[in-house]
């Protein structure tokens, strides 16, 4: 890709600007959409972690039914039009375990979004949704390019494995941590040798 400033996505946010950028974001579970104006060489993407809000909590871009309209809004705002603009769409993978069968918070997040850009004629130029592994997305808002990659399961499994040797560990030292203590305690509190 081009050299362009450089904006890192986090999850519940969106990024829409006039002048190009890279934008990159991490999903899992989550879904992005990457809109985007070839006339006037606009992008916009969100970042969602839910599909739809249910009008209780506060009305935040986490949720994927209110941030898609909001960067279609904010590119409408910006100078696009409706004809102008096409999408793409990433993640909703599977990758949480241990959820129950029913949840398929990936599956729900790809159908949202695919729903809602039907709905307002946004012809889906690329899709690339589900899975059980995670995507690094880089997307250049000026050409519409989305360069992609799938997180490897064995970093994860690694990342897993070297998390639980460090808490093994950290859990070791604590021991000996409280049996010295004790030991001391025993020593010069209650002068048991």
């Amino acid at each position: 890709m081009k050299s362009l400033p450089k904006h890192l996505l986090y999850p519940a946010d969106i990024f829409v600007d006039k002048s190009p950028h890279t934008v990159s974001t991490v999903l899992g579970s989550c879904v992005s959409v990457c809109l985007h104006d070839s006339t006037l060489g606009r992008g916009a993407i969100n970042h969602f972690i839910l599909p739809q809000w249910n009008g209780h909590d506060l009305a935040t871009m986490k949720y994927g039914n209110l941030s898609i309209i909001r960067i279609l809004e904010e590119l409408l705002t910006l100078g696009s039009k409706y004809e102008d603009i096409v999408a793409k769409v990433f993640g909703g993978a599977e990758v949480l375990t241990g959820m129950p069968t029913n949840f398929h918070i990936g599956r729900r997040n790809a159908q949202i979004a695919i729903e809602i850009l039907n709905e307002f004629k946004i012809p889906i130029l690329l899709s690339d949704v589900g899975g059980n592994r995670g995507r690094k997305i880089n997307f250049n808002t000026l050409t519409g390019e989305v360069e992609y990659e799938f997180i490897r399961h064995r970093e994860r499994v690694l990342n897993v494995e070297l998390q639980k040797a460090k808490t093994k560990q950290a859990i070791s030292s604590n021991e000996l941590s409280f049996f010295k203590s004790e030991s001391y305690l025993r020593r010069h509190f209650y002068n048991i040798s």
